[in-house]
């Protein structure tokens, strides 16, 4: 029996998921969340193989949620099945220690397969968004870079975003200029976009 933990902050994705999964005769869900501060308290309750993660949740994303699980549970498996078919978050996803992406869109039993192979210790990754991240490539972001890019989302002056990272105006401008030029993009506005488009953010 696969015992899989859903965390999943749309309780209707989660529920669907859950009864989906429970027809199974090899799948028991034992805990269902809806915040990723909630993912580390339910896992170690309950002792799931696999961890089916969404990415944006409240509290935690399901990204940082894959590396704390890990580290806290090694034996606990995670498949991050996720909206958002972006290349930038299938890189960071793995990076974190995933063994599995797939997107929400994806045949029912494409995530039955996924779950069953990361279960058997193998990888699951949607062969199209695959396919997509080697066209796109890894981010050209430094982490300080997407940092300010961040930040730049938020709508908040040069002298804003300095002060709540603790740089100088001038660092600052030095690498939103250089994030600007590394996305083609024309303003901090749209290389923030498009570094969230792509989940670099």
């Amino acid at each position: 029996m696969i015992r899989v933990l859903l965390a999943d902050d749309q309780a209707l994705v989660r529920g669907a998921l859950a009864s989906m999964l429970r027809l199974e005769a090899d799948m028991d869900v034992v805990a269902e969340v809806g915040s990723g501060l909630d993912v580390g308290p339910a896992a170690r309750r309950t002792n799931p193989d696999v961890a089916l993660l969404d990415v944006q949740m409240p509290g935690r994303d399901g990204l940082a949620v894959t590396a704390e699980l890990r580290h806290a549970l090694p034996e606990c498996r995670v498949l991050i099945c996720t909206t958002f078919s972006r290349p930038g978050y299938l890189a960071r996803a793995m990076s974190a220690g995933a063994a599995g992406f797939v997107v929400k869109d994806s045949r029912p039993e494409q995530l039955l397969n996924a779950i069953r192979r990361v279960h058997a210790g193998l990888r699951f990754i949607d062969p199209a968004l695959a396919a997509e991240s080697l066209a796109t490539g890894t981010s050209p972001l430094t982490d300080r870079e997407a940092d300010v890019l961040r930040a730049a989302a938020e709508g908040g002056t040069v002298a804003d975003i300095a002060r709540a990272l603790d740089l100088t105006s001038g660092t600052v401008r030095n690498h939103l200029s250089s994030a600007i030029g590394k996305t083609e993009a024309r303003t901090r506005a749209e290389a923030a976009r498009l570094a969230e488009t792509n989940g670099w953010l």
